[in-house]
C-alpha cells in the first residue's frame, strides 16, 4: 500500500511537472511574435528618425566642419543642359558669392516699392566694425541704396551688407534665415546661410550647382538691377574703386557676376558671358589662387562655348516655390528711411553769348554852387519856409591831360577810331583833350615842372668875390591870384625833373604799337580732339587694362592705374582705342611707349593690385 501511494505521489508530481512546462512554453510561443513585431517597429522607427537627423545634418549644419576642395559646373541656361561638372554637388563655402544673395532679396524690396534707389540706410557699430574688405563707414552715418549695391559688386563691402541686412531683417541672423528661405525656394536644396557677407562660418555652406541656379535667377528676375554686376569702376566719397572680377573687360561676353575668397573655401567664382546668342552661366570653387581660378574659369567657357545653343532661349526661367517676397522687418519697429526722390534736372540749351557792346559811362553830376539872392529865415522864426531864389554857377572840373602831346593824342584818336570806339561824350575810348579850365591849365603846367618855361636871363651880383646868380638870392615872386598859388603849391610838392621832361615830347611823338584784339563769339568754339592713339603706339610694348563702355570710365581707369604703378608706368603714353563689337562701342584702356620687360613687370604690379593686364606687342 505504501508502495501504491508512493507510485501515486510521483505520478501526480510528474503530471504537475509537465502541465507546468507545458504552460510556461505555450506562454513564451504566444508573446514570441508581438515582441518580434515591436522590435521591428522600433528598428524601423529608429532607421527614419536618422534618416531625418542625417538629412537634417547635411542641409543644415553638416556636423559644423569644414569643407575644403574644387569643384565647377557650366550650364547652357538657353537649354538648362549641363555642358560641363565637377564634383558640382559637394558641400563647399560660398564666401563672398554670398552677397548675390543678399543683392537679390535688396532687389526684390526696391521691386516691390518699399525702397528706392535713393533710399538711405541707415549705419550701425556692428556693421562698420566688419573686417575688411569695407567701405570704411562710420556708425550712426547712412549709406545709399545704389552705393551699397556698388560697394557691394566692386570692393564685395563686408560693412554694406551687414548694412542691407539689418535695414530689411532687423538683424543679421534674422536676414540670414530669409536667405535660406529664399534657396529654398529657388530650389539650392543644399545651401545655408549664416551671415550676409560670407565671412567665414562651418555652417554656411552651398554647392556649384546650387549657385548656377543663383547665377541664373538673378537674372531672369531682375535684369533692369542685374547690369550693376558690369560695374568697373565705383567712385565713392572721392575714391576710385575697381571691380574684383577681372573677367569683366577682359573675356568677350562677360557680364558679371561676382567673386569670393577665405581660406576654408579657396577662391570662387560665378560668371555669366552672353556672346553670339550663347548664353552660359559658370562656377568654379575652391581655387588655390585668384590667377589659376581665373584661368580655370577661362579655359572652361572657351571649351564649352562652341557646344553652347545659339538660338532662342527653350529653358523656362528659374522661379520660386513660395507666392511672393519674403516680408522685410524694419529694425527697431522702426519705419525704414525713406529717401525723397530725386528731382530730375533739366536739360537747358546753351544760350549764344550776348553781341559784344561798348560800355557807356553816364555823365557825372556837375558840382554847383548855390548863392543866395535874398534875405535869410532868422533863427526862431515861426513864419512859414518860402522859397528862396538862388543863383546856380557851374563849377568846371579840372581835366589832367597834357595840353603838351597833341602827338599822343592824335595817334590814340587814330587808334580809337581804328577799333571801332567813339570819341563822343559819355562812350568809353580814347578822349582827345578839351581846352581846360585857367585854373586847371595853370595846375597842369605847374605840374609838368618848370623846365618847360623859358629860363630868364641871370642877374649878377657883386659880393667882392665875383658876380654871382641873382636869382639863388632873389626871393620868388609871389603869386598873386587864386589859380598861380595853386600851381604853385603843386610845383613846390610834385616837382619833375628836367630829363624827363625833355623825354616827354620824344616819347609822345613814338607810335603806338597796336595790340591784337580778342572778340567774343557767339559762334560754338570748335575743340580740337585728343588723338586716340600716340606716336609711342606704333612701335614697342604696351598694356591693356580693360574695355570699357565710356571713353571717361577708361580714362579714369588709366589714371588710376598710372598713379598705382607709377613706378613702371610713369613714362609711359596711356591712351584709348575705340573699337565696335556688334552694336556695341568698348573703349580698350592702353598704355605704350614700353619696352618688354617694363610691360610684363607693369602688369604683374597691376594685377597685384586687382587689376586686368595684358601685355601687348605693337
Amino acid at each position: 500500500m505504501r508502495t501504491a501511494s508512493a507510485s501515486l505521489s510521483l505520478l501526480t508530481k510528474g503530471l504537475a511537472v509537465a502541465f507546468l512546462a507545458g504552460f510556461v512554453l505555450t506562454t513564451t510561443a504566444a508573446d514570441a511574435k508581438p515582441r518580434k513585431s515591436a522590435q521591428t517597429e522600433r528598428s524601423k522607427s529608429s532607421s527614419k528618425t536618422k534618416k531625418a537627423a542625417a538629412t537634417r545634418t547635411i542641409v543644415q549644419d553638416d556636423g559644423g566642419r569644414w569643407h575644403y576642395g574644387s569643384s565647377a559646373i557650366v550650364v547652357d541656361a538657353n537649354t538648362g543642359r549641363v555642358l560641363y561638372e565637377d564634383d558640382a554637388d559637394a558641400l563647399r563655402h560660398p564666401a563672398s558669392v554670398t552677397k548675390v544673395m543678399t543683392l537679390y532679396l535688396l532687389f526684390e524690396q526696391i521691386e516691390a516699392g518699399r525702397l528706392k534707389l535713393s533710399s538711405d540706410l541707415p549705419v550701425s557699430a556692428k556693421a562698420a566694425a566688419q573686417s575688411p574688405t569695407k567701405l570704411g563707414l562710420r556708425p550712426g552715418s547712412t549709406l545709399e541704396v545704389e552705393d551699397a549695391i556698388k560697394g557691394i559688386v566692386t570692393r564685395s563691402a563686408n560693412d554694406a551688407a551687414v548694412v542691407i541686412a539689418e535695414a530689411l531683417g532687423g538683424t543679421e541672423s534674422n536676414f540670414a534665415e530669409m536667405m535660406t528661405q529664399k534657396a529654398r525656394a529657388l530650389g539650392m536644396s543644399r545651401t545655408t546661410f549664416r551671415n550676409a557677407s560670407g565671412l567665414p562660418n562651418p555652417n554656411q555652406v552651398t554647392t556649384a550647382r546650387d549657385l548656377s541656379v543663383l547665377g541664373r535667377a538673378i537674372q531672369d528676375r531682375f535684369p533692369k538691377e542685374y547690369r550693376y554686376f558690369a560695374t568697373r569702376t565705383f567712385y565713392f566719397r572721392g575714391e576710385a574703386i575697381g571691380n574684383h572680377n577681372r573677367l569683366v573687360g577682359s573675356v568677350e561676353g562677360v557680364d558679371g557676376i561676382k567673386t569670393g575668397y577665405t581660406q576654408a573655401s579657396g577662391f570662387n567664382l560665378l560668371t555669366s558671358l552672353k556672346r553670339d546668342d550663347r548664353y552660359m552661366v559658370a562656377v568654379v570653387l575652391g581655387g588655390r589662387s585668384a590667377g589659376s581660378r581665373d584661368a580655370r574659369m577661362r579655359s572652361l567657357l572657351a571649351e564649352t562655348l562652341p557646344r553652347a545653343y545659339a538660338g532662342a532661349r527653350t529653358a523656362p526661367k528659374i522661379t520660386e516655390d513660395d507666392d511672393g517676397p519674403i516680408a522685410m522687418v524694419a529694425p527697431l519697429s522702426a519705419p525704414l528711411p525713406r529717401a525723397a526722390d530725386r528731382e530730375a534736372i533739366p536739360v537747358h540749351d546753351v544760350a549764344p553769348l550776348p553781341k559784344p557792346q561798348y560800355a557807356v559811362l553816364a555823365p557825372e553830376p556837375a558840382t554847383t554852387a548855390s548863392i543866395p539872392t535874398t534875405g535869410s529865415v532868422k533863427s526862431g522864426s515861426v513864419a512859414p519856409i518860402r522859397p528862396v531864389a538862388v543863383k546856380t554857377v557851374s563849377i568846371q572840373r579840372p581835366v589832367a591831360a597834357s595840353a603838351a602831346a597833341p602827338a599822343v593824342s592824335a595817334a590814340a584818336s587814330a587808334t580809337a577810331a581804328a577799333r571801332g570806339f567813339s570819341n563822343s561824350a559819355g562812350v568809353l575810348g580814347y578822349m582827345e583833350p578839351t581846352a581846360p579850365a585857367p585854373a586847371a591849365q595853370a595846375v597842369t603846367t605847374a605840374a609838368q615842372g618848370r623846365a618847360r618855361q623859358p629860363a630868364p636871363k641871370p642877374q649878377t651880383v657883386a659880393d667882392g668875390s665875383g658876380e654871382k646868380d641873382a636869382s639863388r638870392y632873389a626871393p620868388p615872386p609871389r603869386p598873386t591870384t587864386m589859380a598861380e598859388r595853386a600851381a604853385h603849391v603843386v610845383a613846390q610838392e610834385t616837382p619833375m625833373s628836367a630829363p624827363m621832361s625833355a623825354q616827354a615830347p620824344a616819347r609822345a611823338a613814338q607810335p603806338v604799337a597796336e595790340k591784337p584784339i580778342r572778340t567774343a563769339s557767339i559762334a560754338p568754339v570748335a575743340i580740337p580732339e585728343r588723338s586716340e592713339k600716340p606716336a609711342t603706339a606704333r612701335s614697342g610694348w604696351g598694356i591693356q587694362i580693360g574695355a570699357f563702355g565710356a571713353e571717361k570710365e577708361a580714362r579714369a581707369k588709366l589714371d588710376l592705374a598710372q598713379n598705382k604703378a607709377h613706378s613702371v608706368l610713369g613714362g609711359a603714353d596711356p591712351y584709348t582705342e575705340k573699337t565696335v563689337k556688334g552694336s556695341t562701342a568698348l573703349y580698350r584702356a592702353r598704355f605704350t611707349g614700353l619696352d618688354e620687360k617694363s610691360a610684363k613687370a607693369a602688369c604683374r604690379l597691376l594685377q597685384r593690385n586687382a587689376f586686368a593686364c595684358m601685355t601687348i606687342k605693337n
